[in-house]
């Protein structure tokens, strides 16, 4: 069953960060996130590599799993790499065929930029929609949001959107695989002919896709009226968020590798990334 979870599906386990506060997951994650933007050479990557492998172990979770999770990214890291490989220019030369030129530098640009793609995506991951219920965090996040109350932003709403977002990712993941099924059954063909014929071929599984997704959403918007829904005033909760020693370790550790990440940068520049 777990082979099967795909990304943005939540999956059940007992692990130390599925334990954590939510609201605390939330900013552990924009930690990482900045934490890896920061990461500038190959000692800081390898730096993030060994985290993050590190985190995939607290979770308990598969990392085939989560690699298989990254699929429906896959055209995206490919393409990023791809850009960097034949566009990036440099000092040594490797590969020439007429015009195309291949650098050593564009490969390891375009080596780090995967590697911050899939560290992106693995944080994300692993703090928020594989360990943390959509219900937690809303919770979570309405909370750290909450003093917009007094500007009279929507808190509630919003992060009811978010979470209900993040929550049909995979479900519109699995109709997209159902549709196309069908459609190849019928005799369709994605993968042959030119460019403009493959987008023409996708014409058919997008016009059920978006029926669909309005059907899910209508029946989701009746079944939140049939349950008197109103939004977040005067909504009480019956699991109180509280934050304990370990959420703050793991802060004070995200910290840290921030600013390792940074002295790194400064003291240990093995190879650059260019932008």
């Amino acid at each position: 069953m777990k082979a099967d979870i795909t990304f943005g599906q939540y999956c059940e386990g007992n692990s130390l960060i599925h334990r954590l506060d939510p609201r605390m997951k939330i900013v552990l994650s924009i930690l990482y996130i900045v934490a890896i933007f920061l990461a500038k050479g190959v000692t800081s990557f390898a730096l993030l590599i060994l985290s993050a492998v590190l985190l995939v172990g607290l979770t308990g979770l598969s990392p085939a799993m989560i690699l298989r999770g990254m699929r429906p990214l896959l055209f995206i890291i490919v393409f990023t790499a791809v850009i960097n490989i034949f566009w990036m220019t440099g000092d040594v030369l490797l590969v020439q065929l007429g015009p195309v030129k291949i650098y050593l530098e564009g490969i390891i640009n375009a080596i780090l930029i995967v590697v911050r793609i899939v560290l992106l995506i693995v944080a994300t991951s692993v703090f928020l929609t594989y360990t943390t219920t959509p219900l937690a965090l809303t919770d979570g996040l309405e909370q750290l949001l909450s003093p917009l109350k007094k500007l009279h932003v929507p808190v509630h709403e919003f992060s009811m959107m978010m979470t209900i977002a993040l929550r049909f990712i995979p479900t519109l993941i699995d109709e997209t695989q159902k549709i196309m099924n069908a459609q190849k059954a019928r005799g369709a063909d994605f993968s042959t002919g030119s460019l403009l014929q493959r987008a023409k071929a996708l014409i058919p599984i997008l016009i059920p896709l978006f029926i669909s997704a309005f059907r899910r959403a209508d029946e989701l918007a009746t079944a939140m009226e049939c349950r008197c829904y109103t939004g977040g005033e005067g909504r009480t909760r019956m699991n109180v968020l509280r934050s304990t020693a370990k959420d703050w370790l793991f802060l004070l550790a995200i910290l840290l590798l921030g600013t390792a990440i940074v002295l790194l940068n400064t003291y240990f520049p093995l190879y650059g990334l260019t932008l």
